[in-house]
Order: C-alpha cells, then sequence, then structure tokens
C-alpha cells in the first residue's frame, strides 16, 4: 500500500529528503564516510523523535472544537475556496439557513497556495484571490438576507475548520469541493476525516463550475 495519499504528500517527502541528505553528503565530501554515517544517524535519530512527539492524533478521533452553544440562534460554519463562486453552494446555504430560521453564518476560505509558493512562503497571491471569493459571496447571501460574516483560514482546509470551530460554535458545517478527480481536498481525503473527527453534522456540497458556467 502507498503511504502517500497524494502528489503533494509525495512532493513534500522529497523536499524532506533532499534536506536531509544534503549535510550527509557534505560531512562525506569534507571528513569521509565516519562522519557521515554519524550524521545520518543523527539526523534519523532526530527524525524519529520528531514523529513520534508530534504524531497526529487518528482519524477518529474527534477534534478538540467547541460544542455547539445552547441557544435559539442557529449557526452554520461554510468552509469552501475556489467553489465559493459556485451557484449550488449559495442555493444549499441559502436553503439551510431559510429551514433553520434564526441563523447566524461564518463563512472560511483556505488561502491555497502553489507548492513553490507555500515553500517560499510567498502567499500573497493566494490571499488575494481567497479575500476576493470571499467577499463576492458574502455580498451574495448578505444580500438574501442572511447573516454572515467571513474570514480567510489556514491553507490545510481540514486545520482551518477546526480553527474556526474554536471561535465560532456552529450546529453545522457545510463543505464545498469539486467533482471527483478534479479536487484535491477529495483526493486528500478532507471530507471523510473532518467527518470522523467533528462531533456535528457536516453537508458536502459538490460545484461543477464549468457546468455552471455552460448552463443558461
Amino acid at each position: 500500500m502507498n503511504p502517500l495519499r497524494s502528489e503533494d504528500d509525495a512532493f513534500k517527502v522529497t523536499i524532506v529528503i533532499a534536506i536531509l541528505a544534503a549535510p550527509v553528503v557534505l560531512a562525506a565530501l569534507l571528513f569521509g564516510g565516519g562522519v557521515a554515517l554519524g550524521v545520518a544517524g543523527g539526523l534519523a535519530f532526530a527524525g524519529a523523535f520528531a514523529l513520534v512527539r508530534n504524531r497526529r492524533a487518528p482519524e477518529d478521533r474527534e477534534a478538540d472544537v467547541r460544542s455547539p452553544a445552547a441557544d435559539d440562534l442557529h449557526r452554520i460554519l461554510v468552509v469552501a475556496n475556489e467553489t465559493l463562486s459556485g451557484h449550488a453552494l449559495r442555493d444549499e446555504v441559502v436553503y439551510r439557513a431559510k429551514e433553520a430560521g434564526t441563523c447566524e453564518i461564518r463563512v472560511v476560505c483556505p488561502a491555497l497556495n502553489t507548492k513553490l509558493r507555500h515553500w517560499t512562503s510567498d502567499e500573497d497571491a493566494a490571499r488575494q484571490e481567497a479575500e476576493q471569493r470571499l467577499a463576492a459571496v458574502i455580498a451574495s447571501l448578505g444580500g438574501s438576507g442572511l447573516d454572515v460574516q467571513g474570514d480567510i483560514g489556514s491553507d490545510d482546509p481540514q486545520q482551518a475548520i477546526e480553527d474556526a470551530l474554536r471561535t465560532f460554535r456552529a450546529d453545522e458545517v457545510i463543505l464545498s469541493t469539486h467533482p471527483r478527480g478534479q479536487s484535491n481536498w477529495l483526493e486528500a481525503g478532507v471530507v471523510t476525516r473532518a467527518r470522523a473527527r467533528l462531533p456535528i453534522p457536516i453537508t458536502h456540497v459538490v460545484v461543477d463550475l464549468a457546468s455552471e458556467q455552460s448552463s443558461p
């Protein structure tokens, strides 16, 4: 079984291997094979210690988030990135908000980035694009008479959801992605992991932007 679930995982592993190999090669060139073996052993020990210490919680364990508030206000957390502009997502949010009655909505848009810009900490462009999408959906939902606020979240959608739930005590989450085969979030298992970790209902809305744009 391949432990790397996505191209992103493989890319990160390749970078880490390259970084770890560099001091070993340098030690071998400058001081010989014995020193290089010592450096390699030290790096291996440090890596094993870091993995044990920072091992992630099992995916079926509930995330450490605040439970829904005990009041009459229904709170909906919406998490999406490029699909924020989709009609299917907007219609679902409006429907669920009207069905709930008195409702407060928080929209979180993870500021996703390309691999190169992520590793060089150049996130300005990704954040600006996320802010534009967020402002557009807030204006659209607000025009439907809904109480809507929004935030830019972590580039990790799972982390963005859990961060939001620590301050926004949602009763449910609406998580939107591209269709299967086009969605990095689905490939990474974001929806499945969120449902396993969170103690509140999660609705998955698939938005096919190409289909929406071609439809009258």
